[in-house]
Parts: structure tokens; sequence; C-alpha cells
């Protein structure tokens, strides 16, 4: 056959001899079937995203041609023509001069994240799901029905045998008081705190700016209040104190923190996550309001967060941007995640079936004014190209989904529950290992409301995984409906803080999860 040749080797004599038939081909591959469309893709990013560069180039070849081309005559000629346009050169130099200083005074002081921690309860608090279970079946109040309820979620959950719940939760029946939540809240709180200032060294008394968030449990005086008397906090720190915000209210901390860094300079702020369990354990038999007994389990977080310019040399990550969505204006919305009393006048959470649908949508809107401070060029050229040819030639046409991963290298999707982790990799197209770090905190510590973002982040540190100039997404969805998102720049090779949450146990991790 024509450009292909074969040849037989054969071995052995007589009836017995045995041949082996190799067949070489000389044609080229098919490369219009065997492209791969990915790096097609990723070409045509890097082409877009350096097309500026690579238009200058030229032009600064040929400058630098003509300037090497120059004698003494020619600068001479120069200085004499720059001589007698002198006033037009004071006055460009003049404006120059005050454009930089307005820009130098009104920009935004960067505001840097120099640590944080998260909070590991002690293994007596670990409720596997056996005593889960049988505590649920001794405290008499649950059915049946809501039992075995209460058994099929834990096992579709994506929860381990290692997640933790409050001290009260562990005597039968549940001590629930207000003390044993102050006790629960200050065992978290204080633990990561403590934590924070043994990492970094600072002064509690250096702190300038204190923000605290913690949606169902608000006692007087505030969980800030306690803080501030705890470390003894300066007189004059700014304190607040977030509550019914839900599990986005991390990031909605976060940002207050940064604005109020960039009006008060050269401080410190620091901000801790949590959510409380011991008062807001749901004993009833409503099937949406059990859920969240199913999944929220205890944890927190402390951030230190810094404007001070010496502070980067040591800093962990940059603040790049904050985006806030809100929906609470839509009905539905806002009763979707809804704190109420059930027809027997027990309090709990009742998570409503259109919450998947009402995240996706605020997701959706979130990830649109994210969008553009984040994808490269090429992503917003090609989304804005599909959106045109859609509205004006083909409406069957389909919107392009901007790939996030050429924007991220990491993502901390909020471990609100396996569900949201499934959407969330399906819909942004993302792989394995994007969301390992939000399914192994869910197994490892439950949902932990506002602060699961952080464990997150820990465990992406602790696998060595973040380097320098790496960009992570945290994205956090909470009650009312909110989705809000907070992107981070490494500022070196992170490694993982002392007393990690994941210390004791990340060479067990990823662990595989069968449902």
């Amino acid at each position: 056959m024509d450009g292909a040749g074969e040849s037989r080797v054969g071995g052995g004599g007589g009836d017995g001899s045995v041949g082996v038939q190799i067949r070489q081909t000389r044609r080229l591959p098919d490369f219009l079937q065997s492209v791969n469309l990915k790096y097609v893709k990723l070409g045509y990013h890097y082409l877009i995203s350096n097309l500026l560069t690579l238009c200058l180039f030229p032009l600064a070849v040929v400058i630098s041609v003509e300037a090497s081309q120059m004698n003494p005559d020619d600068l001479k000629q120069l200085w004499i023509h720059l001589q007698y346009n002198l006033v037009c050169i004071i006055i460009c130099s003049a404006i120059l001069v005050f454009g930089l200083t307005v820009y130098v005074m009104t920009r935004p002081r960067p505001v840097y994240l120099v640590d944080f921690s998260c909070y590991l309860p002690p293994d007596h608090l670990k409720a596997p799901y056996a005593r889960f279970m049988e505590h649920s079946r001794l405290t008499g109040d649950f059915d049946d029905s809501a039992l075995e309820f209460q058994r099929k979620i834990l096992e579709r959950s994506g929860l381990g045998e290692d997640t933790y719940v409050p001290e009260a939760m562990h005597f039968v029946p549940p001590r629930i008081s207000m003390a044993a939540a102050r006790e629960e809240a200050e065992q978290v709180m204080f633990g990561a705190l403590d934590n924070l200032f043994a990492n970094t060294n600072v002064n509690p008394k250096d702190i300038g700016i204190l923000v605290v968030n913690c949606s169902l449990f608000n006692p007087t005086p505030s969980l800030s209040a306690m803080i501030v008397n705890k470390y003894k906090l300066r007189g004059n720190i700014r304190s607040y104190n977030l509550g019914g915000m839900g599990c986005s209210a991390g990031v909605i901390a976060v940002d207050l923190a940064k604005d109020m860094l960039l009006v008060h300079r050269n401080t410190y702020a620091v901000v801790v996550s949590t959510e409380n369990i011991t008062q807001n354990w749901y004993f009833g038999n409503k099937k949406s309001m059990l859920i969240p007994n199913c999944l929220f389990r205890v944890g927190g977080s402390a951030v230190l967060l810094s404007n001070k310019s010496r502070d980067k040399r040591r800093s962990k990550y940059r603040l790049v941007h904050v985006v806030r969505t809100h929906r609470g204006a839509d009905d539905k919305a806002f009763r979707c995640v809804y704190q109420e009393q059930d027809d027997t006048g027990r309090t709990g959470v009742s998570l409503s079936k259109d919450l998947m649908a009402i995240a996706g949508e605020t997701l959706k809107t979130n990830i649109t004014t994210l969008g553009p401070l984040v994808l490269p060029i090429s992503e917003q050229i090609l989304f804005f190209t599909t959106l045109v040819v859609k509205k004006l030639f083909n409406g069957k046409v389909k919107p392009y989904i901007p790939d996030f991963k050429l924007a991220f290298e990491h993502f901390c999707i909020h471990a609100g529950g396996r569900a949201v982790i499934d959407e969330l990799e399906k819909n942004l197209q993302l792989s394995p290992v994007h969301v390992e770090a939000s399914r192994m905190t869910l197994h490892r510590f439950g949902n932990t409301s506002s602060s699961s973002i952080w464990y997150e982040l820990a465990y992406i540190e602790a696998k060595g995984r973040m380097r320098r100039g790496n960009r992570v997404w945290q994205i956090a969805f909470g009650s009312g409906f909110k989705c809000n998102s907070a992107i981070w720049e490494a500022l070196r090779h992170v490694k993982p803080s002392n007393n990690s949450p994941w210390e004791d146990c990340i060479d067990k991790y990823p662990v595989t999860l069968s449902y």
C-alpha cells in the first residue's frame, strides 16, 4: 500500500514456525481531528491577554533603533528645540506632577491578610453518626419518621465521622441554656483568637478595628464586647457585631473591615466568624427544619488584617476584590432560609425547596458583576460576542460560560452541603481538585457556617498548593438571600500556620466519599 510497509520477523522451524507481523505507517496524523480545543482556547487566551505587549514591542524596537543612531549634534538640536518651548514643558510637567500626586493620595491603601486561625474543638466533642442518632432517639422529641429522615440526610450529606457538636448537646437531655451558649461562643472565639495572636505576635491592644459575625446568637453584652473584655482591648476600638446575616456574613465582615481600614490608617483589624448551635438546635418533626441539625457543626475563625505597608513582607495575602449580591427584595429569596416556629411552637431554621434554584440565580448575578473585574480580556470578548449574537441574530445560541479557572487557581466554595458543592462544580465547569478543599472541609468539620471558607483555605495551605501570585476565590451563600465573593492574591509561597486545624490529619486527605 502507498505510504505503508510491512516486514515479518519469524523464529522456529518446520510446521511450528512463529511469525510476528509489524505494520509501520508513514502517514501523518489528522491534526484537524486530534486538536484539543482546550489548548486552542488557552492559546487564544494568551494571545489576547498579551495583545498590547505584542503591539507595543515592534514600536519599542523601532524607537530603540532610532535612538541608537542619534549623534551628539542631534542631541544638541533637540535641546535647542526644547529651550524654545520651555513654557509648554513647564505646564506639561506641572500637570504630570499634579496628576501623580492626586493618584498617590487618593488610591486605596492595600489591605493585607497577615494570618488567620481556625478553631479545632477537642476530641470529646466529636459526633459520629451512631452517637448522633442515638442521642436524637433518646431525647424523645423526634418521631420515627423524623429520625429516619435525619439518618438519610446524614448518609447523603458528605459529613464524616469526626465532626463536632457543642458540649451541651452531648448530654441526654441536652443542657440548653444561655450560659451553655455563652460557653460555646467563648470556647470557639477565644480558641481561634489565642492561636492567632500567638502566631502573629500582635499585641491585642494594637487592634483598632474588631468585627464579629454570628447569625443566630446575639446576647447582651454582644460577642464583640465579650472579646474586648477578655483581651482588654483599648477603649477607642471600633467594634461591630453582625447578626442574622447567615453563612455569607464572613465575607461581609471582611468587606466592613476593609472599608474601615481604608479610612483609619496604620492599624490592624480582626474579623471573627462563627455560629452558635447550643440554643438553635431544633427539637421538632418538621423536615425542612431538621436539615440544619444534620449539617451544622461547631467551628469558627479569626482573621488579622492590616493596612500597614511594612506588614506586606510577612503577610500571606492581599485583598483584591469583594463583590456582594443581595436578593432580599424578592419575597421567595427572602424566605428561602427563614427562622420561625413550627405548628407546635418550636423554633428552628426552615430551608425552602427552592433554595438551590434561588442560590443559582444569586450566584449568576454575583459572577456577572465579578467577571469583568477578574476575567482575562479573552474571556470577556468571548462572552460579549456570544451575547451580541444571541440578542441580534440567533436567540438559540447558548450563552458562553466564562472559564473562571483562567482567573483563579484555587476555589473556596462554602461547605453548606453536598448539593451546593456539586452544583457549583458542574455549573462553573470545575475539576475535582478545585472543589477538593470544600468537600474535605464538609467531611471533616461539617457546615461551620461563615467560617467554612477559612477551613478550606487552611486545607489548601496544608497541602502546600498555595504559590506566590496565586488567586483564590472565596464564595459563600447566606440567608436574605445573599451571595458574596472575596478574592485574595498570595504574596508568597504560603505555608500552613502553627496549630492549623488540618495539622494532625492532612495526610489522610483527600478521602474517597461514598453516599
